[in-house]
């Protein structure tokens, strides 16, 4: 199930406060206006930006430059540019930076139109900067998903499979070889660009890995701070199945292909590894990680190994 994010007004001043040094000016009566995941299927600059007279964001931050610009015009002109821009639907914050002449001109505005008006001490695109890349993350839209996420080797990897597969006792495995825990049982996987997935752990099982047999584990308290991470962004799937050894005697044991599985319209790369006893899953899994790593830097094993043995029998039938 995919899901869509908001953010309250009142909820970013909160979380932005101290980074921007900002003050909340007026339209306090909006502070719960909330800004929702949707937007970010309008075009990508219509979330956050300098004035824009034409195309009215969002968020409108006005700089040092906008004020100017404002404080060209008469007093006339200047009412008539902030009753365009204020019937905009679309409305929903101004943040001011680093410029405080304009503030009260606007706080009338803002108070009258419910909506809110932040100052921030810091250069506008700094503001812009911070505050799309807090709205991507905060609004992306997101998919739960049952596995473990983990990361490997400084990569975000998702091991997924059937019930009881045996996916936290391998996590377990890994997280003693000196890998990170970021979620188990359930995943939230935030979309935060057109490519990018990122992973992250429900609130409530924040630290917990369940191990059947033993029960549920506090990797902070087990292993200490390093072995938890808050997020990750996900690179690579690995899938585990159960096999016998008579049916991994079937499977391809050289694809010449790469697989991918698609989420939240972003494809992953992904391996399959057959479970069965006496495989070293945690070792598998830490090698399909470093080959993921070779086939991003165009090193491919496979291909290698297919190129070798064909010069072979070329070099023979000469």
């Amino acid at each position: 199930m995919t899901i869509t994010n908001s953010v309250t007004i009142e909820q970013l001043f909160q979380e932005n406060q101290s980074r921007l040094q900002l003050e909340w000016i007026a339209g306090l009566n909006g502070a719960q206006k909330a800004l929702k995941g949707d937007k970010l299927t309008q075009p990508s600059n219509s979330l956050i930006g300098h004035m824009n007279l034409i195309h009215t964001f969002y968020v409108q931050v006005l700089g040092i430059a906008e004020s100017n610009y404002l404080f060209s015009f008469s007093d006339d002109q200047r009412r008539s540019i902030l009753d365009k821009i204020f019937a905009a639907d679309s409305l929903s914050m101004i943040v001011v930076a680093h410029d405080r002449k304009i503030l009260p001109m606007l706080s009338l505005y803002c108070d009258k139109h419910e909506i809110p008006l932040l100052f921030s001490a810091r250069h506008s695109p700094y503001v812009v900067d911070v505050l799309r890349l807090y709205l991507l993350r905060a609004l992306a839209e997101y998919k739960t998903i049952h596995g473990v996420f983990l990361d490997v080797l400084e990569m975000g990897v998702l091991i997924t499979g059937a019930s009881a597969i045996g996916k936290s006792e391998l996590a377990l495995e890994l997280i003693s070889r000196g890998n990170g825990l970021v979620a188990d049982d359930v995943v939230e996987l935030h979309r935060i660009s057109p490519d990018t997935l990122e992973g992250r752990c429900p609130e409530l099982l924040r630290d917990f890995l369940e191990v059947r047999g033993i029960g549920v584990l506090n990797i902070r308290s087990i292993f200490g701070e390093m072995a938890i991470r808050p997020h990750k962004l996900l690179r690579l799937i690995v899938h585990l199945e159960d096999h016998n050894h008579e049916t991994i005697d079937k499977i391809d044991r050289m694809p010449a292909e790469a697989s991918y599985e698609t989420i939240l319209d972003v494809p992953i790369r992904k391996v399959t590894i057959p479970v069965a006893a006496g495989r070293n899953l945690a070792v598998l899994v830490e090698a399909a990680v470093r080959n993921f790593v070779m086939s991003q830097r165009g090193i491919d094993s496979t291909q290698q190994f297919i190129e070798r043995q064909r010069d072979m029998i070329q070099e023979l039938s000469s």
